[in-house]
């Protein structure tokens, strides 16, 4: 959705066009604009073919070259290239990718809004660079955020909900703030499950009522993952570079994974969530989602450090420079030791996924890897559902003091009345005031079950948390407790060590969601890569590696070698590009497979 300013920011869009180094040497007179507009061969850039037979429900939107160049897939690198020699200018790069939005949004709603005041800022970044000023590999790269990270200007910080439109927040998120300065170039918000999956527990992946249904470029029926679904579809689709995501449990990892994407989900505390919407103080975290791991790096160096108003921020153990200084090649692999702990997370793969996965497993082997099956967590029995996700598994088994949904309702109690009480114009205060405006406001928000489609358990984890009253009692700290100690030093440490054998990293199939399961509960790290695709519904699947607290460089380091050796030694088992299964498809809910 275009924000009203939009069409005010258009209108200097061509006087922006004229200075730019692109257009120095070309002229346009009406005549030539207006004919312009009448497309005498429209296929294949604007519109799909329709396919007949097999492929009747296909569709690709070819992305036109911007002013000569290859735009699709192209590398944050690429395009500085073109930005230093003058091929490009930051206005018209970002304009080239507007086009894209214009294209194919309208599909996949991916995209919240777009800042109205984006060439002003690509213009000036633009200014910047011709007088020998540029900040880093970020200068005048486009982005988005995830529509719960706070942006302090003409733009909407909703969580995806009509409740909080036109609050007034206090400032950039930290995340934001780091990201302006180095040069980044903010194009808009991206859409996400409202309320980043806390406010029901049977709904539609990816629908909010602002943002409507978000759906994957790679196919439009099924779940995108959730709930950074806009960041994914919109870096997926080639609609920006590279996008934020926050995650609570499994919402950079899970949509990343699903969309072909590379997704860094940091340690809790590497990245600062002041001004995020939060969930949970004790699992919320910033990430990265990027088409390559380079990307993402650069994006994580671009947020990544302590925040004053964020004390989980100043104990971080982060490397001086940086982590794109680990970036590496498949020679790294040669020494490396990985573990595949089977019995906790790869049975519950489908079979299919094993086959793919372990056909990479093979290839980085072959590259002077060592593979020891069966590293398991000691509690794997206990911790990890047989029946998928259940971040309330503990009290399906019976003890809720084993659960991490005890304290993440809980924790939400709190951290949104503290988030509220710095937003201004607004009648929001409290959760009970959201639950309220859910009920007033039931057709378009589905306060109560089974009245809107997306939201069939209408807002049972709020009632759930409200029904806390934010009290941390003696079953909250049990709780935080056993999950610390059993996805922590009795999990997934315990699994590095190996009996003493200290691994390098975890390897995990991450379409299995009681992997980012485990480590969301631990706060640790994890990285995943492109690796395979379902046969059935096309979807993307990763494989992930994941690390104990602040192991980002090592994660970022193998990460980067199994991605050059991916890239280098001609595997079908690495990014795939969207092929647009069922893009005329509208269901709500989107089907949960």
């Amino acid at each position: 959705m275009l924000p009203r300013s939009f069409l005010t920011a258009c209108s200097i869009a061509f006087n922006l066009f004229s200075t730019s180094v692109a257009y120095k040497k070309q002229s346009f007179n009406a005549s030539q604009v207006v004919e312009s507009q009448t497309l005498q061969s429209p296929y294949p850039y604007d519109f799909p073919v329709l396919q007949n037979g097999s492929l009747v429900d296909d569709g690709l939107f070819p992305m036109p070259s911007c002013h000569g160049f290859k735009l699709e897939e192209a590398t944050i690198d690429q395009l500085q290239q073109q930005l230093s020699n003058g091929s490009l200018t930051s206005v018209t790069l970002t304009l080239c990718y507007l086009q894209r939005i214009y294209q194919t949004d309208g599909y996949i709603r991916a995209i919240m809004e777009i800042n109205p005041d984006f060439l002003e800022i690509a213009a000036a970044l633009d200014r910047e660079r011709t007088q020998g000023n540029v900040r880093g590999p970020l200068h005048g790269i486009p982005f988005l955020v995830k529509d719960n990270i706070g942006t302090k200007d003409k733009m909407e910080t909703t969580a995806g909900s009509w409740m909080l439109l036109g609050s007034v927040i206090p400032r950039d998120a930290h995340v934001v703030h780091r990201l302006r300065e180095s040069g980044a170039l903010l194009l808009g918000h991206a859409t996400l499950s409202e309320w980043a999956d806390m406010r029901s527990n049977i709904y539609s992946e990816g629908y909010s009522a602002r943002g409507d249904q978000c759906r994957s470029p790679y196919n439009l029926t099924t779940t995108p993952g959730g709930s950074s679904s806009g960041s994914a579809a919109a870096v997926a689709a080639n609609l920006v570079t590279f996008a934020l995501g926050t995650e609570t449990d499994g919402s950079v990892i899970n949509p990343s994974e699903r969309n072909a994407l590379v997704g860094i989900k940091p340690t809790v505390g590497l990245t600062s969530r002041d001004g995020v919407i939060p969930e949970s103080h004790n699992q919320d975290t910033v990430g990265c989602l990027a088409r390559t791991v380079r990307d993402a790096t650069y994006c994580l160096d671009g947020i990544y450090g302590p925040d004053p108003r964020d004390n989980y921020t100043l104990v971080q153990e982060a490397p001086t420079g940086g982590f794109a200084q680990f970036l590496t090649t498949k020679e790294a692999l040669k020494g490396a030791v990985f573990g595949l702990p089977w019995l906790s997370f790869w049975q519950w793969a489908p079979q299919n996924q094993q086959d793919q996965l372990l056909e990479l497993i093979h290839l980085i082997e072959s590259a002077g890897a060592t593979i020891i099956n069966g590293t398991e967590l000691p509690y794997w029995q206990t911790i990890v559902s047989p029946d998928g996700w259940n971040w309330d598994y503990g009290s399906t088994r019976g003890y809720p003091n084993e659960s991490e949904y005890t304290y993440v309702k809980t924790d939400f109690y709190n951290d949104i009345a503290k988030y509220l009480s710095e937003v201004n114009n607004t009648s929001i205060r409290s959760l009970a005031d959201i639950v309220q405006y859910n009920i007033d406001n039931v057709g378009s928000e589905g306060g109560i079950p089974n009245v809107h489609p997306a939201f069939q358990s209408g807002q049972d984890g709020f009632n759930a948390s409200l029904a806390t009253g934010g009290i941390m009692d003696d079953t909250y700290w049990a709780a935080l407790a056993f999950c610390h100690r059993t996805t922590r030093e009795e999990g997934i440490d315990a699994a590095l060590y190996n009996n003493g054998t200290q691994l390098t990293a975890l390897l995990v199939p991450p379409d299995v969601g009681q992997t980012y399961q485990i480590a969301a509960q631990a706060g640790y790290p994890m990285i995943t890569l492109p690796a395979g695709v379902s046969p059935e519904t096309g979807m993307p699947f990763g494989l992930a590696l994941m690390g104990t607290a602040w192991s980002e460089k090592t994660l970022v380091t193998y990460a980067s070698a199994i991605e050059d050796l991916q890239l280098g030694s001609g595997t079908k088992y690495k990014r795939t590009s969207p092929l647009w299964y069922d893009y005329r498809s509208k269901n709500v809910p989107i089907n949960n497979v």
